[in-house]
């Protein structure tokens, strides 16, 4: 098709673009209007934070050039996955293919929280000691290796158009950043938002310190999953003020800054009681 072809020669710069313009408006909106003070050197974070970003994507690109458009490709090539067998409509398959797999990234998160092996690689997302945009891209080469792979096998069972992955990687990028932010939408605007859009409220209460905090919202882009799943939480019980960020045994700037520090985090220490099911507080709150 010539959308596929137009897609293939355009989808690296589509892609880039969009990253460096949400990249640039929300940490201009940091800047403006920050809503929490920072514990770390912003410079030092941001410098090792985005370190990590450029190694991933230098790894991804030479390991799996293609990336989740080639997936798609081959799907659609090989008459593979469910949207390749029902003929629906276009546009009813679009939405249905960006829907579906940002739930399987929800279940994703979920899990990596869920397995004590794959919290050790997950940890170095949560073991920044302070949450800002840059907090969003900064997963561990292979984590990322590893949702890529479960995004490859999703693609080959959907079967989504191609126009589909690109929208869906743009959407999770743009929103990753956006969630991640260290802004606050007015509290009324907030409420009404987070029906339709993971907010930076609703998602920094999964940075908390607390484990009943951490072990909930999952979601990086639709938050109905959090909702319907019982992974909710509308607000941290200290306020987004009071908070703490990060892990409690990960608590060391070396380690959780630099980028030696956080390539190590996976085979540092052990995990001894962790349970994705601990609640030691019940939350009352209401949204």
């Amino acid at each position: 098709m010539q959308l596929d072809a137009w897609i293939m020669e355009y989808e690296a710069a589509i892609r880039l673009t969009m990253f460096a313009g949400v990249f640039v408006s929300m940490a201009g909106w940091e800047l403006a209007a920050p809503c929490r003070q920072l514990t770390v050197s912003k410079s030092r974070r941001w410098l090792n934070n985005l370190a990590l970003v450029v190694l991933n994507t230098v790894l991804l690109r030479l390991l799996f050039p293609a990336a989740a458009v080639g997936a798609a490709l081959y799907a659609d090539a090989h008459g593979w996955g469910l949207f390749n067998v029902i003929a629906w409509p276009v546009w009813l398959t679009v939405v249905l293919s960006v829907v579906l797999m940002d739930l399987v990234i929800y279940l994703q998160h979920v899990m990596v929280h869920a397995v004590p092996l794959l919290w050790r690689l997950h940890r170095v997302h949560h073991a920044d000691l302070d949450y800002d945009v840059t907090t969003g891209a900064r997963f561990h080469p292979l984590e990322i290796i590893l949702s890529l792979l479960i995004k490859f096998a999703v693609i080959l069972l959907l079967g989504p158009p191609l126009v589909a992955v690109v929208i869906f990687e743009v959407l999770l990028n743009a929103t990753a950043m956006f969630n991640h932010g260290n802004v606050s939408l007015p509290p009324a605007v907030d409420r009404w938002i987070r029906w339709l859009l993971v907010t930076p409220d609703m998602h920094r209460v999964h940075h908390s310190i607390e484990d009943d905090e951490t072990n909930s919202n999952f979601g990086f882009n639709l938050p109905w999953w959090d909702r319907l799943l019982g992974t909710y939480r509308a607000q941290p019980r200290s306020g987004h003020q009071g908070m703490v960020i990060g892990i409690r045994t990960f608590r060391a700037t070396r380690q959780c800054v630099s980028l030696p520090g956080m390539l190590k985090i996976p085979f540092s220490g052990g995990i001894q009681g962790y349970a994705i099911n601990r609640r030691q507080w019940e939350d009352k709150t209401q949204d």
